[in-house]
C-alpha cells in the first residue's frame, strides 16, 4: 500500500588506516580485524632472551629471526616487525590472511622450546544500511533491513529503546533482516547490523496505516470484529462500545452533577432569607419615624394651643389692671398709648 525507504552509510572500520589489536602471546587466542585494514600481532613482551623464532600460517613460514636479525619473510611488501617489543603488523588485510597462525620458539642450538596457535579472522565490515517498510492488506508493517557489504551481517531490532516483544510481532525470529509489525505498533524503530569488525544502525519513525479496530454491527445485523482500513470503512451502523462509554460516563459525573445542585439551592434560600430581613427591617424603620413625626406635630399642636390661651389668660388679666388703675382723664397719656400700641402689636 505504501512504502517508506531509508538509507544511511557509515564507515566503521572499514579499509584502509583502521588498525586492530592481537594479543598473541595467550596459546589458543582469536583475533578479528577489518578487510583492508591493520593488525598489530603481539607475539612476545621481549626478544632479547629467545635465539630463534618463527611465525608460520597454515604450515606456511612466513616470518624467520634468529638474533634479532630477520632471515625471511614472504609478505614483507606489506608487513613490518618490530624486534624491540615482539610486535609483527600486517597492513591491508585480505580474506586469505585468516586462518592458522602458529608461533615456534628454538633454543641456540635449534631446539623447539614452545609453541603457541592463535586464530586469525579478517572480514569486510558493515557501511550501509537500508530500511524499506511496506504497509499490508490488513494493516500490519513489513520491514526490511538489508545491508551493504559486511561478511556474517547479524540483525537485531529495537522500538524506542526496547527490544519488540511477541504482543508487536507476528510470528517469526525477531534477529532475521524482514520483520512483520502489528497494526497497533508505532515509534522509532531502529535496526542494527554487525559482525565481528563492525557495527552500524538505521532508524526509522513507523506510523500506523490507517486501519481501526471495530467492533460492532453491521448493516445486515451480523456482529462485525477487526482491523478495517478507516477511510473506507462501511460496515458498522454504531460502535457497540459507544453506549457503554455514555452509560459510564454519564454514571461516573452523577455525583458531581448532585453536589452542584446542592450547593445551588443552599445558596438561594439563604439568598432570599436575607431579602426578606432586609425588607422587613426597612419597614419596620419607616413605621418608626412616621409614628415620630405624628408625635412630633401633635405636641407642636398642644403647645401652640397652650400658647393661645396662655395669651388670652393674659390679655384678659391686663385688661382689668388697667381698667383699675386708669385717671380720670379724658385723653391717654403718651406711655399708656405706646403700651397698648405694643401689647396689641404682640
Amino acid at each position: 500500500m505504501k512504502a517508506v525507504v531509508g538509507f544511511m552509510v557509515i564507515l566503521l572500520g572499514v579499509s584502509h588506516g583502521v588498525e586492530t589489536h592481537c594479543d598473541g602471546r595467550q596459546d589458543g587466542a582469536q583475533c578479528y580485524g577489518a578487510l583492508g585494514g591493520t593488525v598489530d600481532i603481539q607475539l612476545m613482551d621481549s626478544t632479547s632472551e629467545i635465539p630463534r623464532y618463527q611465525l608460520l600460517k597454515n604450515l606456511l613460514k612466513i616470518l624467520d629471526v634468529r638474533e634479532k636479525m630477520i632471515l625471511s619473510n614472504t609478505i614483507k611488501h606489506r608487513s613490518v616487525f618490530f624486534p624491540s617489543n615482539g610486535t609483527f603488523r600486517i597492513n591491508n588485510l585480505s580474506r586469505t590472511d585468516s586462518g592458522k597462525y602458529t608461533f615456534q620458539t628454538f633454543d641456540s642450538d635449534g631446539t623447539s622450546s614452545g609453541e603457541r596457535i592463535l586464530q586469525l579472522f579478517f572480514q569486510a565490515p558493515v557501511f550501509s544500511v537500508l530500511l524499506v517498510s511496506e504497509c499490508l492488506s490488513q494493516g500490519e508493517m513489513r520491514v526490511s533491513c538489508s545491508s551493504e557489504g559486511g561478511d556474517s551481517p547479524q540483525y537485531s531490532w529495537t522500538l524506542d529503546g526496547r527490544t519488540l516483544t511477541d504482543a508487536e510481532l507476528l510470528p517469526g525470529n525477531i534477529k532475521t533482516n524482514i520483520i512483520t509489525l502489528k497494526q497497533h505498533v508505532s515509534g522509532h524503530l531502529v535496526c542494527s547490523v554487525k559482525n565481528l569488525v563492525s557495527k552500524v544502525s538505521k532508524e526509522q519513525r513507523i506510523s500506523i496505516c490507517g486501519f481501526i479496530f471495530i467492533n460492532c454491527t453491521s448493516v445486515n445485523g451480523t456482529q462485525v470484529s477487526g482491523w478495517v482500513y478507516e477511510a473506507n470503512n462501511t460496515l458498522c451502523i454504531e460502535p457497540t462500545s459507544e453506549p457503554t462509554t455514555t452509560t459510564q460516563t454519564a454514571m461516573g459525573h452523577l455525583p458531581l452533577i448532585s453536589g452542584v445542585l446542592s450547593t445551588l439551592i443552599i445558596f438561594l434560600v439563604v439568598v432570599g432569607t436575607a431579602i426578606c430581613a432586609q425588607r422587613k427591617k426597612q419597614n419596620s424603620k419607616a413605621k418608626e419615624e412616621e409614628n415620630d413625626q405624628e408625635e412630633i406635630f401633635a405636641d407642636l399642636r398642644v403647645v401652640k394651643q397652650q400658647a393661645k390661651q396662655l395669651e388670652k389668660r393674659a390679655e384678659l388679666e391686663f385688661g382689668q389692671v388697667k381698667y383699675s388703675k386708669r385717671p380720670w382723664q379724658t385723653e391717654p397719656t403718651g406711655d399708656d398709648c405706646l403700651y397698648v400700641n405694643v401689647h396689641k402689636f404682640r
